[in-house]
């Protein structure tokens, strides 16, 4: 295959803070198997002061480095490559300089990060940080790569009223999430079973008075997992079995449940949402606000926290409409997969991937 015009085997550099410990690792786990089919891979950690200066990997990108046998190379004053994939700029939000100079064909930006929150109130200070990258870099172009739907909106959103704009292509597509695992089906008859589970940050959590309603008293169980900040704060409901994150493992919190409820803070957004797609491929319905589930399509039903009950109870009531619910969002799921992934990045190493400025 032609990758990149002149060579069939480019150089690819992945650079990222490696100790994020939540979607960004996962994404870059699962997709240095796939980069590696186009050509010659390395990946290059910085050390930044977002997370001080404990070299402590992310167990999950950590375990795929091994596998692949590719060496984590820390704080290189020099990267040079065809193409540089740069993932979640967020982490330089609390420097002023990237003490990394890089060289390539094409740099592309993979913004895990929402630039903009609910509201229109930046995420970070997204300008500092992409004119780090920018001041360290010599390339042909550089592209900042959306990762679903709501992403792409803050990007752009960002972008119309932000100087650097014409520094920054976007990419057209996606630079989506591979969410591959085993499909588990369904249980044979629901019931109101109801969990949630994430990183314990308050920002992944809706009002008090909206968690109530996804998780109330006549409920058969409410397990919420990576609940150390209700714990912490003594927020406790006799109906409600909280956990601290890793308490137990994600398989044994989805044997607990049959519905997966997740809405968060209404200043803060998942930017694409690992989890969901997490309860999809366990065999779970999931219930989530429009702007998460716009990612999803029909893998999710939306809806706000009002509205949790009664679409329960009417799936409860008829478990056919459960269990095609469950049909519907594996399915669908099925568009994030490693292949689709492979197709994506090969139209990215391609002469002449689309953009558009």
């Amino acid at each position: 295959m032609q990758a990149v015009g002149r060579s069939n085997t480019p150089k690819i550099a992945y650079v990222i803070e490696p100790r994020f410990s939540g979607g960004t690792s996962a994404a870059v786990a699962a997709e240095l198997p796939v980069a590696a089919q186009f050509g010659q891979v390395v990946v290059h950690a910085i050390t930044s002061r977002t997370f001080g200066d404990n070299q402590h990997v992310s167990p999950v990108l950590r375990r795929m480095l091994d596998d692949l046998s590719i060496p984590l190379i820390w704080d290189a004053p020099r990267i040079s490559a065809d193409f540089v994939f740069l993932h979640n700029p967020s982490f330089l939000k609390h420097q002023d300089t990237l003490n990394t100079r890089i060289i390539a064909r094409d740099l592309y930006v993979i913004t895990h990060e929402n630039f903009l929150r609910p509201g229109g109130a930046e995420g970070f200070d997204v300008a500092a940080c992409l004119n780090q990258i920018e001041a360290s870099t010599i390339s042909l172009r550089k592209t900042l790569a959306p990762i679903s739907p709501y992403n792409r909106r803050t990007v752009t959103e960002w972008l119309d009223t932000s100087r650097v704009a014409r520094l920054w292509d976007v990419l057209d597509t996606d630079w989506f999430n591979i969410c591959q695992s085993d499909m588990r089906g369904p249980c044979e008859n629901p019931q109101d079973r109801r969990g949630r589970h994430s990183r314990p940050g308050f920002e992944k959590f809706p009002a008090i008075a909206d968690l109530e309603n996804c998780f109330p008293p006549h409920s058969q169980c409410n397990v919420i997992l990576g609940a150390d900040a209700l714990l912490n704060a003594r927020v406790l409901r006799a109906h409600w079995k909280l956990l601290p994150f890793d308490a137990i493992s994600v398989e044994e919190f989805f044997g607990m449940i049959d519905f997966f409820v997740y809405f968060t803070a209404p200043t803060w957004q998942e930017s694409f949402g690992r989890v969901v797609a997490e309860a999809i491929a366990a065999g779970k319905v999931v219930l989530t606000n429009p702007d998460t589930g716009a990612t999803f399509g029909d893998a999710v039903l939306t809806c706000e926290p009002a509205g949790v009950n009664k679409i329960i109870a009417d799936l409860v009531a008829h478990p056919n409409k459960y269990h095609d619910q469950v049909a519907r969002s594996q399915a669908a799921l099925k568009a994030y997969s490693a292949e689709n992934f492979k197709t994506m990045l090969s139209g990215i190493l391609s002469a002449d991937s689309g953009v558009h400025a």
